[in-house]
């Protein structure tokens, strides 16, 4: 191994020559590389020297390769890119404990956040980080490798789709609410309270009158409503009692089963649609963030952990 100390040329004069003669000029090579242009000229000259060839015929303005050049740049590019791509992937495994999560503040805040304790349990090698937004992300764009999607797979073509939980939606309300207002027993009887309305900016949501007319009920707003760009706020206004809102069943199970939610009306409706965990199609996931996909599917059958320990 020594003698390739004597042998091979310098890393740092390899790297400049392969900007240098990809750039067929010695400003640009120095350019994109942070040097001066002398010194990108002083590599190059020491390369040759100890090679005992000419790399690079030198013209006004520009710097050709020569025969021999173009010979020894095609191997040494290759070289540098296959050192690169084992970098690299070192670096990806270096990273594989950590895997991003893209999904709606929604879906952290109210499915994920009361799991984190069971997934910390089943998973203590790997930090999750979540990242939400109000739109949903392109996962190849960003670099992520997991999220969560609501609707129809047909509709993501470059993502791999595996189902979490059908989307159900039922009216919910708290108990001081009903206390306080009378009985809604009745998709009929929900038309005589307050309802609140769910107004996504960016993604497609049921609304009440979408909801009403799975029950046979022709629903038209009347008179002023309490409306809300966040389903984390519309949640948090039922349970200070403002009034009734639609609850995405797999999002609201924690709260109805400790009583701070209950389910009014009598009538759930199934949209046929579903959420699913969605990863890319051109990249295999790594095995850190396959864990956390299978994790998160195992637990579309589990409850969450509700408010009072329970689940």
């Amino acid at each position: 191994m020594s003698s390739f100390r004597r042998l091979l040329p310098s890393a740092n004069n390899l790297i400049v020559f392969e900007a240098a003669g990809r750039h067929e000029n010695f400003t640009r090579a120095a350019e994109e590389l942070g040097m001066s242009q002398a010194a990108v000229s002083y590599a190059i000259r020491a390369l040759e020297e100890q090679l005992g060839v000419v790399l690079f015929d030198r013209v006004h303005r520009a710097a050709r390769l020569t025969e021999v050049g173009e010979r020894f740049h095609s191997d040494v590019s290759a070289g540098l890119s296959r050192i690169g791509r084992a970098a690299e992937d070192i670096r990806a495994k270096g990273r594989e404990v950590n895997v991003t999560l893209a999904a709606s503040t929604a879906f952290a805040s109210m499915w994920m956040l009361p799991r984190l304790a069971r997934l910390r349990e089943d998973l203590p090698d790997i930090d999750l980080r979540i990242q939400t937004s109000v739109r949903d992300l392109d996962l190849e764009e960003e670099a992520i490798p997991l999220g969560v999607r609501g609707g129809d797979p047909g509709n993501w073509p470059h993502y791999h789709a595996a189902k979490l939980a059908p989307e159900v939606i039922s009216a919910v309300a708290s108990p001081a609410f009903i206390e306080q207002n009378g009985p809604a027993d009745t998709p009929e009887s929900l038309t005589r309270h307050r309802l609140i309305w769910l107004e996504e900016p960016v993604r497609q949501a049921c609304n009440w009158p979408e909801w009403f007319a799975s029950a046979g009920i022709a629903y038209a707003p009347k008179g002023r409503r309490l409306a809300i760009n966040d389903y984390v706020l519309v949640i948090q206004a039922v349970l200070a009692g403002e009034g009734i809102a639609l609850g995405w069943n797999h999002l609201i199970e924690g709260q109805v089963r400790s009583g701070q939610l209950v389910q009014v009306g009598g009538h759930a409706l199934d949209t046929g649609h579903a959420f699913y965990v969605v990863w890319p199609r051109s990249r295999e996931l790594t095995p850190s963030a396959a864990r956390v996909r299978d994790w998160l599917l195992s637990q579309g059958e589990k409850p969450a952990i509700g408010h009072d320990g329970t689940g």
